[in-house]
């Protein structure tokens, strides 16, 4: 029997090397509604939307034993090992013929990021931080009617417990490198879109000028 990480192992190799892509990274809380800001941006400026959550279910639907240990890790608030969710994203942004991605709910610490970029050998162009109240996103997560099995209230609570201690360093590093981008997200849906549109618009614009 192997381990979550042989397992992801197995086949696991670089991205093509004539293949280069642009990668954003999207990060917030659970609740913070950067799945929804996440289609805007592929409906208007023509990304690639790669949700490491929607990869990892994904795997779990498919019953492998690869998956029910994933399905274990998540009930118990637990981080999914780097391996894992990079041979995901890898498979999927090799399968894909778009090269701008954006990669939502990764790297979800400091030990991610690092792991990335070494495989892959992808910086990414900037970080799209959705920054939200922990009370608002409860409030959300709870509202939901998604049938997920990670949103009851403990669920939810070890989250929240498990992005404030992991995630937020790998926020800081990018801001170091001044690549974070930082959306006001308690806003209503309209309202933080118009912020993430002057993240992309100027880019946009310079060329087509």
């Amino acid at each position: 029997m192997g381990t979550v990480v042989e397992s992801a192992n197995q086949g696991a190799g670089t991205l093509p090397t004539n293949k280069k892509v642009t990668v954003i990274f999207v990060l917030g809380g659970p609740g913070s509604g950067k799945g929804t800001q996440c289609t805007n941006i592929v409906e208007n400026f023509g990304y690639t939307h790669l949700s490491a959550g929607d990869l990892l279910r994904a795997e779990i639907k498919s019953g492998s034993e690869n998956g029910t240990m994933i399905s274990n890790m998540i009930k118990e608030g637990k981080i999914v090992p780097s391996e894992v969710t990079i041979k995901l994203l890898q498979r999927a942004i090799q399968e894909n013929g778009n090269d701008k991605f954006l990669i939502d709910g990764f790297p979800r610490n400091e030990e991610n990021r690092a792991a990335f970029e070494l495989v892959t050998g992808i910086e990414p162009e900037c970080v799209l931080f959705f920054d939200c109240p922990e009370e608002e996103m409860e409030r959300r997560l709870l509202g939901r009617n998604q049938g997920r099995e990670d949103d009851n209230i403990e669920t939810i609570r070890k989250r929240f417990k498990v992005y404030m201690e992991s995630s937020l360093p790998v926020i800081e590093y990018y801001n170091s490198k001044g690549k974070v981008r930082k959306i006001d997200a308690a806003k209503h849906v309209g309202e933080v879109f118009e912020a993430v549109k002057a993240v992309f618009a100027p880019a946009d614009e310079k060329v087509a000028a």
